[in-house]
């Protein structure tokens, strides 16, 4: 259960130490114990619905524990963003919407809380019942929830919103294939049974956006378009112009402002996001006061860049912030799909060729540790060494389809501070020879004799953010005869070539969570082969991952879902799909000195839910 990060987002350090038993849910009236075949229901609507035992905050809960409920109200905030958008529809794989438009407008029956890994409070509903297997969830709606034109949210709504979204996205489909009947059974309740064993399914379904039904009648939602979609949430669309800016105003009558897991969140009156072409003209903007908010990726640039007059002046204040969550995965992902990449020796060797300790030291002064797994920096992430204890017993029985290093240990190679690694080539080479590729006449050839040659692609601000560190892997690869080119796109170009998996070798990130779930399978699962618009980009194939998912999603047990997912973590580290880069402990963010936000940091750290979430201005 990840939610993406920063588009797409486009999903962390607490360990979880819960107690096993009922699973305990909201009762369909406050202060009210229900039993339902069985299940001792919970005590109160706010008490929502957790993966493992049961929810941290108590019923009478006044806010979420990062967010200040006596935070201001009001306040205009100006918001950079290098991308660009052509449509309002941020449901189609049609064209590119702007990744904020759903969570600032729309809602769903659930939200989930930053500290709380697996762990969701009402929303939209007011209650959700399950049983102890899972089988089935029932979600009763606040008879309150509206959209924004003042229509109620219904069980219809939810309804059509589900069926719809599953027929127009693959990022839905998966979870509602598993879904064998979704009835209404009172008047604000509807019933979903599952066809699967999968204990995540009622969270799944609990964070689906909710659409007003009757704006769709008769429109396509798989349909590009700058139609406003009708929401439920906090903001509406005030003004836009494609690809140049986007105003949300705050919705004055918005139905939840009360709600606990919303005071204190939400509280500027105004969000104005400006679209940049490159970084540079983003960073320039906010030097000149034009902007109030402004992320910096780079340590070296962070120590050097803001020595500008607003920020000598105190008008411009500095903070990082720190998080718990897993490191995730960046770097440059190579498409298997073509024929170089499906040789597990040849995308070793050109792991090998990243020279990180230099490149590292050359572009961040060295400051940002390396990505030593998809999970590393959290409880989650793989042991060194060989398997061992609970993570072998599950890999053992799939060991002849393994990549080689996932039982008895894979790491990253070492490097070394001079661009010339003369060892690492070597490795490189022997591994190239292994494989089938010979050096002739200074050209690293196949067994026709065809050239090593391939393109990494970048979208514009990729070029910007990374193409200083790609540039110098792009001379090491000449060292091994290998000649790759870097083609830069615009941004629309850029998604429209990765949902058809258009590339040799591209920039990939993945923000991982605490949270681990179904969404794995839509990254590492196999209809992402040949399934456009998934975020399989490597075109990963492995029952073995596969069955690591399927242990995570029916598990009851926290330490059994651990090993799995510290079993799926050596699977795709030792298949070797991804060259890692770097990665920061903490946000690097410079803002206005007007805003604001809580002293209390979830465990996330800056994440979906944190800005422009519980900031707030203040003069």
């Amino acid at each position: 259960m990840t939610p993406g990060l920063f588009r797409v987002l486009r999903g962390l350090g607490l360990a979880v130490s819960l107690a096993l038993g009922a699973v305990p849910v909201a009762a369909d009236q406050a202060g009210q114990g229900a039993q339902t075949g069985g299940l001792q229901i919970g005590s109160g609507p706010e008490r929502g619905i957790a993966m493992y035992g049961t929810p941290a905050l108590p019923p009478d809960f006044v806010s979420l524990p990062y967010a200040n409920p006596n935070a201001p109200q009001g306040g205009a905030i100006r918001v950079g963003d290098v991308s660009s958008f052509d449509s309002l529809n941020p449901f189609t794989l049609k064209g590119r919407a702007p990744y904020q438009l759903t969570h600032l407008t729309m809602q769903s029956l659930m939200t989930r809380s930053l500290d709380e890994p697996f762990t969701l409070y009402p929303q939209l509903a007011e209650s959700v019942r399950t049983d102890a297997s899972r089988s089935w969830v029932e979600f009763t709606l606040n008879p309150k929830a509206r959209f924004s034109d003042g229509k109620p949210v219904t069980v219809a709504d939810v309804l059509w919103s589900f069926k719809a979204l599953a027929k127009v996205n693959p990022l839905y489909a998966g979870a509602w294939a598993k879904v064998a009947s979704a009835t209404q059974v009172g008047p604000r309740t509807v019933r979903f049974t599952f066809n699967t064993p999968d204990r995540e399914l009622p969270l799944i379904l609990g964070l689906r956006p909710v659409l007003e039904k009757a704006q769709w009648q008769g429109r396509d939602l798989g349909a590009s378009g700058l139609m406003v979609p009708i929401g439920s949430g906090p903001y509406v669309v005030k003004s836009f112009s494609p690809g140049r800016y986007i105003v949300y105003q705050k919705n004055p009558h918005w139905w939840a402002r009360d709600l606990p897991v919303n005071r204190g969140r939400f509280n500027f009156a105004t969000i104005r996001y400006e679209y940049f072409g490159d970084s540079n003209a983003m960073f320039e903007s906010f030097k000149a006061g034009d902007l109030d908010f402004y992320r910096e990726p780079s340590p070296a640039k962070w120590k050097t860049n803001f020595n500008f007059p607003a920020a000598r002046a105190g008008q411009v204040v500095l903070s990082e912030i720190a998080s718990r969550r897993p490191s995730g995965i960046q770097g440059l992902v190579m498409n298997t799909r073509r024929p170089e990449f499906k040789d597990w020796r040849v995308r070793q060797a050109l792991i090998d060729a990243f020279n990180f300790d230099f490149i590292n030291r050359t572009v961040n002064g060295g400051a940002d540790p390396r990505i030593t797994s998809y999970f590393s920096n959290s409880p989650l992430g793989m042991r060194p060494g060989p398997a061992t204890g609970r993570v072998r017993a599950l890999l053992e029985p799939f060991k002849d389809n393994l990549p080689p290093g996932a039982l008895s240990g894979y790491s990253l190679p070492g490097s070394t501070l001079s661009e010339m690694d003369r060892g690492a080539i070597r490795k490189a080479m022997k591994l190239l020879a292994e494989a089938g590729w010979k050096v002739r006449h200074g050209e690293l050839t196949d067994a026709q004799g065809q050239p090593f040659i391939f393109t990494i692609l970048l979208s514009q601000g990729q070029q910007q953010a990374v193409g200083a560190a790609v540039s110098i892997y792009v001379r090491a690869l000449r060292r091994l005869g290998i000649t790759a080119h870097i083609t830069t796109v615009d941004s629309a170009q850029y998604v429209e070539r990765t949902d058809r998996y258009d590339f040799d070798m591209t920039w990939y990130v993945r923000a991982l969570s605490l949270s681990p779930g179904n969404e794995q399978m839509l990254y590492w699962g196999h209809d992402g082969v040949t399934e456009p618009g998934t975020r399989n980009w490597m075109g990963m194939n492995s029952p073995p991952a596969e069955a690591m998912i399927r242990t995570m999603l029916d598990t009851k047990d926290p330490e059994e879902f651990t090993a799995a997912v510290r079993a799926l973590d050596r699977i795709l580290m030792a298949g070797r799909y991804v060259i890692p880069f770097w990665y920061s402990k903490v946000s690097r963010i410079a803002h206005s000195r007007h805003l604001k936000y809580p002293e209390h940091l979830p465990a996330y750290g800056d994440w979906p839910g944190f800005f422009p979430d519980v900031w707030w201005y203040e003069d």
